[in-house]
């Protein structure tokens, strides 16, 4: 490649960088104080859409979540593109992503960052070290920003300068603002993983000071910190191409990875599909026929990448379908969550949910397998049921 296209590309890699910066530093501004750049109202009984606009200061202050974000992603991708270039393997610079809704609804900023491998890896330690790079490093940045949150939460009152509305609610609250968000339809919680309470619990400066799971998105240091944790056991999910399946390949081979990562992958789709088959009291015949009806084609298109006789597909769909009936009527309202669906179609019909065969197929050292180990833990303290919950 000539120089020109060299710093061509460079250009690019770098004004996706400085946009993401931009959007995710606007982000932050919003998350903290829910400001929105622009809003949204009824004037004379119409809808409207006006430019409120947003001041250096307003936006400085979402540095706070952005500078702690982007560098666990930055370091997450470095990672990889370190390793991958000392394997002398051909890889891209970080493609950072950025992702804003322009103020009319919140966001993150960023849908992360990728890099391209732009060569076929022949090695199953290679693959290993590439794939588990990247959440490594990114992990140690989640715990760095998720410790300094912890150990620098604020004065209680911080939150009321974000709902000053809370003054009203008397001596307590706190207790009475969780219980008016609990009842609020659309209020919004994070659920927090094992890592998060464990930190909760022993590293706070302060217990009186944490904030509850609707006030998180307030305060950026731990925000950011819980995004590090839940993209790194996205990351770690051990099924297909994703880093946690070149990790559970490098460790297995590829059987038994096909036959885990085949089973995780159905377990996935169970659990964020659990309450849809349910039948609902106030629902008749035909449109209870017709959500199953519905609901088992999607399955059986979901599972098409599955490598198994259509027969075998089709008895797969109505095994999930009945278990997820079984569980909804043991457990009158057992809901999963639906958003892991969206995640469970993008494996299933584009990233894949096997590891391709590659030539050089020897087993990894006793510390690679002691590291990838360790990876796949970090994917269980890390990983939450539901990671964004919204009030029904």
């Amino acid at each position: 490649m000539d120089q020109a296209k060299k710093n061509k590309r460079l250009l690019l890699h770098l004004t996706l960088f400085v946009v993401t910066l931009i959007t995710t530093t606007l982000a932050g501004a919003e998350w903290r104080y829910m400001y929105r750049v622009i809003g949204m109202g009824e004037e004379g009984g119409e809808l409207s859409v006006f430019w409120r606009g947003i001041s250096w200061s307003e936006f400085a202050t979402g540095f706070a979540f952005s500078l702690p974000f982007l560098s666990f992603l930055t370091v997450h991708e470095f990672g990889h593109y370190f390793t991958a270039r000392a394997h002398k393997i051909r890889v891209s610079l970080p493609y950072f992503i950025p992702f804003w809704f322009a103020g009319f609804m919140p966001a993150i900023g960023t849908m992360g960052a990728v890099i391209r491998i732009r060569q076929y890896i022949q090695s199953r330690k290679v693959h290993f070290d590439i794939g588990i790079a990247g959440p490594l490093a990114g992990f140690v940045i989640a715990l760095g920003v998720l410790a300094w949150g912890f150990t620098h939460l604020p004065p209680q009152d911080y939150i009321l300068q974000v709902h000053p509305e809370y003054r009203e609610l008397g001596a307590q609250w706190q207790e009475e603002a969780n219980k008016i968000s609990l009842e609020t339809e659309g209020s919004f919680y994070l659920g927090k993983n094992l890592l998060y309470v464990l930190f909760e619990k022993y590293l706070a400066s302060d217990p009186e000071r944490i904030p509850s799971a609707f006030e998180i998105i307030h305060y950026p240091w731990l925000f950011a910190g819980f995004l590090g944790l839940f993209f790194t056991a996205l990351n770690l999910l051990p099924i297909g191409q994703l880093d946690g399946g070149h990790i559970l390949y490098g460790l297995l081979g590829y059987n038994w990875h096909r036959r885990i990562a085949t089973a995780l992958f159905v377990a996935l789709v169970f659990w964020s599909g659990l309450g849809i088959p349910t039948p609902d009291p106030d629902e008749g015949a035909g449109g209870l026929l017709l959500r199953l009806g519905v609901y088992g084609l999607f399955l059986y298109y979901l599972f098409g990448r599955l490598d198994m006789p259509a027969s075998h597909r089709l008895t797969l769909v109505l095994g999930v379908m009945c278990a997820q009936l079984m569980v909804g009527y043991l457990v009158p309202g057992a809901r999963g969550y639906l958003g892991w669906m969206l995640y469970a179609f993008l494996i299933g019909r584009f990233i894949g949910v096997y590891h391709p065969v590659t030539p050089e197929d020897h087993p990894l050292s006793t510390g690679r397998k002691a590291l990838g180990w360790l990876a796949l833990l970090i994917f269980v303290l890390c990983f939450s049921p539901e990671p964004f919950v919204f009030v029904e």
